[in-house]
């Protein structure tokens, strides 16, 4: 017996063959699953990126901004605290209260003018014609208060500088006893001005009684 053989393929049936192996296998790999590259919904592309140059650049932003928005909440929160003070204004305050304090216990050129000027204003308007008291009233009476009235002026001066060197920021340790020493000189020289205006401490001369002529 003849062995039956297997009859051969055409040509042209193996290349059709072929042919639509490579399509089906084409059709395949297309439907294989690939990466799904479509966006979802309120998803950015920078999302997913945790190493990428750009996300490290936007959280170095953002911390920038956030370092800055917390230095001006700190400027904006807390409070201004000024330049600590030199001291100056309150040793010349001092110095002058204590100053002033002894022009108006020893007193003043000007004070002596004003004196001066009472007296001769006083020998004008009285001449020849005043009587004993009306001529001590006017020549030495008003000049002896003009005096007290001018160093109890320096005296009030020197009471607000000693007060203002005391209200003021101190640096150095002599300003304080500075001021209170002008402060009771002042207060001192006050004392004895007041007096001397109100004629307390020394009353002005009073002329002797005129005596009764002889009977004759």
């Amino acid at each position: 017996m003849n062995p039956t053989t297997k009859p051969e393929k055409s040509a042209d049936d193996s290349g059709d063959n072929e042919a639509e192996r490579a399509v089906t296998a084409t059709a395949e790999k297309n439907d294989a699953p690939g990466p799904n590259l479509a966006k979802e919904p309120g998803e950015t592309p920078e999302a997913g990126r945790t190493d990428g140059s750009d996300g490290v650049d936007g959280d170095g932003a953002a911390d920038a901004d956030g370092d800055d928005g917390d230095l001006l909440g700190d400027d904006l929160d807390g409070e201004y605290t000024p330049p600590p003070s030199s001291g100056l204004a309150a040793a010349s305050a001092a110095l002058v209260s204590l100053l002033l304090s002894l022009v108006s216990l020893i007193g003043t050129w000007s004070g002596k003018v004003i004196s001066e000027r009472e007296t001769l204003v006083g020998q004008i308007d009285l001449g020849q014609t005043g009587t004993a008291e009306q001529q001590i009233s006017e020549i030495y009476g008003d000049a002896w208060h003009a005096i007290a009235l001018t160093n109890g002026i320096f005296a009030v001066l020197a009471l607000i500088a000693g007060l203002v060197a005391l209200g003021l920021p101190q640096r150095k340790s002599w300003v304080r006893p500075f001021a209170v020493a002008g402060l009771v000189l002042a207060a001192l020289g006050l004392l004895i001005s007041v007096g001397m205006y109100f004629d307390v401490f020394v009353s002005l001369p009073e002329p002797p009684p005129a005596q009764a002529p002889p009977a004759g």
